[in-house]
């Protein structure tokens, strides 16, 4: 306590200078319009700045939830057009929503995982699409998550039709770009331009007729060859990929046994 004592009697000039310094500011803030503006200015600017912080984190908490609910959403609107359209045999056809949790892009064989599984009646080989287009099928199931081969895998095959006129083709990837895929099967007396939309066949009960798939990029018919070349740009953005819908046809699995018996 003497020790203390005798410090601050040392250093009492200049502790009484630091006190008549900071009192003096406080009048000429408390006092003078502008400087206190120029204080009061500077406290709101940063209580400003940190109300924007917590209101940017609260945003994108919120944004998540929103594209949750977005999505759900967009599979039960798809739900109600398919129970409304009895035309192509849609109101057999239930969507069911999931986010992708795990995805590959860059491979020969990729694949992603969503956040569904046979808990919610998903089985392999149904179809999985976006708001986009054609993203997949299911390969593996679990009672959680299952595993989608998609469209940009090179096992992956698709039964396409030209939306212009219904002729058949069939899709597949050749491991390059993500964004292409090529369209093969087109024979040379068909008319092809670039532009032409390629949809979903429906020749199958893995999609419903009509499901976008990409468009035409370009079309190569060399002197000779029985059939087109074809590049196709795919409607879905896998590198934005987050929400799908799996299609569940009620029909499916009683369509490919009968299928399969004939082999």
């Amino acid at each position: 306590m003497q020790n203390l004592l005798k410090i601050l009697l040392r250093y009492s000039n200049f502790l009484v200078f630091i006190a008549l310094e900071v009192a003096a500011f406080m009048l000429i803030g408390f006092n003078n319009p502008y400087p206190r503006s120029s204080m009061l200015s500077t406290a709101n600017s940063f209580i400003a700045w940190q109300h924007e912080q917590v209101s940017e984190i609260n945003g994108y908490f919120s944004l998540r939830n929103q594209n949750e609910l977005l999505a759900a959403e967009n599979a039960e609107l798809l739900n109600r057009i398919c129970s409304m359209d009895s035309a192509k045999n849609r109101e057999d056809v239930h969507y069911e929503n999931a986010k992708v949790v795990q995805m590959t892009t860059g491979e020969m064989h990729n694949y992603l995982t969503i956040n569904r599984g046979s808990n919610d009646g998903i089985q392999r080989g149904q179809g999985v699409q976006n708001s986009e287009g054609v993203v997949g099928i299911i390969r593996t199931v679990g009672p959680n998550y299952s595993v989608v081969l998609p469209v940009i895998n090179t096992h992956t095959n698709l039964s396409c039709r030209f939306a212009k006129n219904d002729y058949i083709g069939t899709l597949k990837w050749d491991g390059k770009d993500i964004r292409f895929a090529q369209l093969t099967d087109v024979a040379a007396h068909m008319v092809v331009n670039a532009g032409d939309t390629i949809v979903t066949s429906g020749l199958s009960p893995v999609f419903p007729e009509g499901v976008p798939v990409g468009i035409v990029e370009n079309s190569v018919l060399k002197e000779g060859d029985s059939y087109h070349t074809i590049r196709v740009r795919l409607c879905t953005n896998f590198k934005r990929l987050k929400y799908v819908n799996v299609v569940r046809n009620k029909h499916q699995q009683e369509i490919e046994e009968l299928s399969n018996g004939l082999d």
